[in-house]
C-alpha cells in the first residue's frame, strides 16, 4: 500500500474541481480561516502552483476512503497569448462588480490580479485547463489498471478538431456552496466532446461509477466565488456580454484538440495525443 501511495498519492490528494459540466460538485468548505492572499509579486508562472499549499479552501466532493484514488479524465486546454487579452477584461470587467470572485485553482482574489495586467494574464489564464470528460470520482485500487486499459482501448484513435468557446456561462455546484464563471463550448467541437463523453460513460458504466450529467455542457471555468451567486453573477455577465453584442466575433476563443488525459490520484495518464503539425 505504501508503494501506491508514493505512486498515486494518498486517497485523499486533491481532485480537479472543474469535473462537472452543468453542476460542478464539490463538498461544503471545511471550517477553518484561510491564509491571506500571497504578494502579488510573487504570483507568477513558476511559483503560483506551489502557493496554493496549505492556502487552498477547496474541498474534495467525495469523503476519503484509504485505498481509493480520485480519478478525473479530461482534455487539456490552454489558451493562446491573443486570446488572454480578451479574456482579461471581461474578467476585469465581471471582477468589478463582482468583488469576491477568485482564480480557479489558484484561489487568489480575481479583483487583486485585475490590479496587475501581466499577472493577470499569467496567473488566471496562464495555467493549463480542462473539458471533464466524465464525474471526478473514487475508485479501488484493483480498477485503475482496468479503467486506464479501456480508456486507451477505445479513445486512443481520436482526429483532430477545433474546439470554440463561445459562451460565458455560470454553474453552480450540486450543493449550492460554490459559484462558477466559465466559457461554454456550444457550438464547434461540442458533437465530438459529447461522443467523447458517452465513451467514458460507457467505461464508468462497465466499472459501476456515477456517469457524467444526462445533458452535458462542456466548459472550462475561470473563477469562482464560495455560496449560491448564481442569479447575481449571472446577471453581470449577461450585462456585459449584451454590452459586447455589437463586436464582432465568432468566439470567445479557439483552440485545436490535442487529446485526452485521465488522473488518477497523483498520477497522469496520456489517453491519447495529436502529434503536433496535424
Amino acid at each position: 500500500m505504501e508503494a501506491l501511495k508514493s505512486c498515486y498519492g494518498d486517497g485523499s490528494s486533491d481532485s480537479d474541481s472543474e469535473s462537472a459540466p452543468s453542476a460542478p460538485t464539490s463538498a461544503p468548505p471545511a471550517v477553518f480561516t484561510p491564509l491571506p492572499p500571497p504578494p502579488i509579486s510573487l504570483l507568477d508562472p513558476t511559483t503560483f502552483l506551489d502557493l496554493q499549499t496549505g492556502q487552498t479552501t477547496r474541498v474534495r466532493s467525495f469523503p476519503h476512503v484509504d485505498g481509493n484514488y480520485a480519478l478525473h479524465v479530461y482534455i487539456p486546454i490552454n489558451i493562446s497569448s491573443p486570446s488572454k487579452k480578451e479574456l482579461s477584461a471581461f474578467l476585469k470587467k465581471v471582477s468589478s462588480r463582482v468583488p469576491n470572485l477568485n482564480v480557479v485553482d489558484v484561489d487568489v482574489p480575481l479583483n487583486i490580479l485585475c490590479q496587475h495586467d501581466e499577472k493577470l494574464e499569467q496567473v488566471a489564464l496562464g495555467r493549463e485547463f480542462h473539458i471533464s470528460l466524465g464525474r471526478t470520482v473514487p475508485i479501488r485500487v484493483h480498477q485503475i489498471d482496468s479503467v486506464i486499459s479501456m480508456l486507451k482501448q477505445k479513445l486512443h484513435i481520436q482526429r483532430q478538431y477545433w474546439i470554440d468557446f463561445h459562451k460565458w456561462e455560470v454553474f453552480i455546484n450540486d450543493d449550492h456552496t460554490r459559484t462558477f464563471l466559465s466559457v461554454e463550448v456550444v457550438q464547434r467541437g461540442l458533437i465530438e466532446i459529447t461522443k467523447q463523453i458517452e465513451t467514458v460513460n460507457t467505461i464508468y458504466r462497465l466499472h459501476n461509477l456515477p456517469e457524467f450529467y444526462k445533458d452535458p455542457r462542456p466548459h472550462i471555468s475561470l473563477a469562482w466565488s464560495p455560496g449560491d451567486i448564481a442569479h447575481s453573477l449571472k446577471k453581470v455577465v449577461d450585462e456585459e456580454m449584451k454590452y459586447n453584442a455589437g463586436k464582432s466575433f465568432k468566439s470567445i476563443f479557439s483552440c485545436k484538440f490535442k487529446g485526452i488525459e485521465c488522473k488518477i490520484g497523483k498520477k497522469a495518464y496520456v489517453i491519447c495525443k495529436i502529434p503536433d503539425g496535424q
